[in-house]
């Protein structure tokens, strides 16, 4: 059945599934915080004639031909949904002049049916690997779709042999960040966009690139991982180094991740404990290990060339961390932050041997020149002093120690940013509105509890249709049906991505941002990048009248505060292209003030068709 609603039209399962997180249709992605962007349609050719050529969203770039076939790799890589959506790279739908459901959905439309709702009142997690809606096929053509104007040129789709366009030769250019640089705070490295809007930004290949230090050896902390890709991103002579990868795959995406490795003996694994259900690790980071120190890289990308490619991705990388002298003391090498001793503590929870020799080398250093602040989930049940480790509970601890009430901070808005939402509940007071907006909303030891606004950021069907990507872009923004329709109470709090001044507005987001802003935008009070997407498996919920908090995932991140960089508030960087590395605004990476979704607005829904208009590669979304 399907229902109209604020934001448009939905075709909606007639399963009773209960399940919050249910797995997508065959050629979709699992319904995991995130994955690569990948398209769900089925193989099936348009014989109707071409419609007209949509604007593109950057100038016309050179295609790189795949091999005609691809690697095992590419096919394998995570749930059996992603290798179903890799799969169907290779057939995408065009866009036709009779979109094949619009008869359908008039129709369905018609009978008055509701939502679908279901009985569970189960807000557990954000995964969880179930068959989905039986959503059609293949059903015929609406009878009087209106025919579009013929155009002969289009352009080229994204997918299979000619999914990837060739960067520019100075595409990979490297350049040490400058030693003046306030935040350490960059963007990722977009194919396709004016090269402006990359100046600063960075690539994989920069960050491993021999300019940052000579490698030894690393650690990379990852959800998702395609190993012969990773491998080719270090350069010629690091790429037969010790590479240790740390995951939580089991069973059969275990065994995938481990035959993905045998080609390179030089990778080993480290299995991350997920003892409670439906968590994952999340978390992304790396460890990088040089002659001449050490560094941590703390970021927002998967470990697979879709999450480097045209998206818009975030990360904090340190300083070079020095050898500390032998013989110091324990507490040698400590930050005024303590994010020695916290990611100390966060790597231990792993409890593997495996990373029990990089716990030893970073005691060996000094990370004094760390000015950020650890922000770490680990799954469990805490209780006591505990609650305040991980999760949301520890940002509250850290915005209660370190920052100072503001006069009018009722007025200072919370804005959100993500690229995945779970399920919190069949109204706001369950979790978001309550304890998750308790914390965001706190300054120093003020008690005020005003409601204050909230603006959450995601993409809206057109913003995913209009994107560098098209609507392949949607696979990395798993916001399920089966999640919305039971909570349309968060869909007003709902803002576009919007970053046309920074040049970035077509790449859509997996990067997952935090922060506290003034009423006219001109400041933060604080900034979060982070893993950790909306969602109580991520962030952690309360339990038993509050006297414990649960965490389902790793996650990972890094909380910027004013105090720590000797200012009361951050000031907003208007323009953050191309990047000024002394300029003490922080650069937000989108734009502000946020715009509200309009009435013609609907969020992305990542598991129901979109075929009523083409995307920018011609092409349609069909789950199948």
């Amino acid at each position: 059945m399907s229902q109209d609603s604020q934001h448009g039209k939905w075709t909606i399962s007639d399963s009773d599934d209960d399940n919050d997180e249910a797995l997508p249709p065959s050629g979709t992605r699992q319904s995991n915080p995130d994955q690569p962007a990948a398209s769900s349609h089925s193989p099936r050719r348009s014989t109707s004639p071409p419609v007209p050529k949509l604007e593109p969203a950057s100038a016309p770039v050179e295609v790189k031909a795949e091999p005609a076939q691809p690697s095992v790799s590419s096919l394998a890589i995570g749930s059996e949904a992603r290798q179903l959506a890799a799969k169907n790279l290779l057939n995408p739908v065009k866009y036709e002049t009779s979109p094949s459901l619009a008869g359908k959905r008039k129709k369905e439309v018609s009978d008055g049916s509701g939502w679908a709702l279901s009985d569970s009142d189960d807000d557990d997690g954000d995964v969880k690997a179930n068959s989905v809606s039986n959503l059609p096929k293949k059903v015929s053509p609406a009878p009087k779709a209106k025919k579009a104007k013929v155009e002969d040129e289009r352009p080229p789709s994204p997918h299979g042999r000619t999914y990837y366009i060739d960067e520019p030769e100075d595409f990979f250019e490297s350049s040490i960040p400058c030693l003046n640089d306030t935040y350490r705070f960059y963007l990722n490295k977009v194919t396709g966009l004016d090269r402006k809007y990359n100046n600063g930004a960075l690539h994989i290949k920069d960050i491993l690139s021999p300019l940052f230090g000579t490698l030894k050896e690393s650690v990379q902390f990852n959800y998702c991982f395609d190993i012969p890709w990773m491998v080719n991103q270090f350069p010629p002579e690091f790429r037969d180094l010790p590479v240790l990868i740390v995951h939580g795959d089991k069973r059969e995406a275990k065994a995938r991740l481990l035959k993905q490795a045998q080609p390179f003996p030089h990778v080993r694994f480290c299995q991350a404990k997920l003892d409670i259900a439906f968590g994952t690790h999340h978390t992304k980071m790396m460890l990088l290990w040089y002659e001449e120190g050490f560094r941590v890289v703390i970021l927002t990308s998967n470990l697979i060339r879709a999450d480097w490619y045209q998206k818009t991705q975030g990360m904090w990388m340190s300083p070079l961390f020095p050898l500390l002298t032998k013989g110091s003391s324990e507490s040698a090498g400590e930050s005024p932050t303590f994010f020695k001793r916290d990611l100390l503590e966060y790597l231990a929870s792993y409890r593997a041997q495996e990373l029990e020799e990089w716990i030893q080398r970073i005691k060996e250093h000094d990370l004094s020149e760390t000015r950020v602040y650890l922000l770490g989930s680990t799954p469990g049940r805490y209780v006591g002093a505990d609650m305040e480790r991980w999760g949301h509970l520890r940002l509250r601890k850290l915005l209660h120690d370190h920052t100072e009430p503001i006069p009018g901070e009722e007025r200072w808005p919370v804005i959100g940013q993500f690229s995945s939402i779970g399920s919190m509940g069949l109204d706001k007071t369950k979790w978001l509105a309550g304890e998750f907006q308790r914390t965001l909303t706190t300054l120093g030891k003020s008690s005020l509890r005003s409601d204050t606004p909230v603006h959450l950021l995601f993409p809206s069907v057109d913003d995913v249709r209009t994107s560098l990507e098209g609507y392949p872009a949607g696979g990395s923004l798993p916001y399920s049906l089966q999640t919305a329709q039971k909570q349309l109470w968060l869909h007003s709090y709902f803002h576009r991505w919007n970053a046309n001044t920074t040049g970035r507005s077509h790449a859509m987001p997996h990067i997952k941002t935090y922060m506290r802003a003034s009423p006219d935008f001109t400041e933060l009070a604080w900034f979060v990048v982070t893993s950790s997407n909306l969602s109580k498996a991520a962030w952690g919920a309360l339990e038993k009248s509050n006297t414990q908090v649960m965490v389902r995932s790793y996650e990972l991140g890094v909380l910027y505060l004013p105090s720590a960089f000797g200012m009361k508030t951050f000031p907003v960087l208007k323009d953050p292209f191309p990047v000024s590395s002394s300029s003490s605004g922080f650069p937000v990476p989108f734009d502000l003030p946020p715009v509200c979704y309009s009435p013609k607005d609907e969020p992305w829904i990542w598991n129901i068709p979109y075929n009523q208009a083409p995307d920018t590669h011609g092409n349609i979304w069909v789950p199948s």
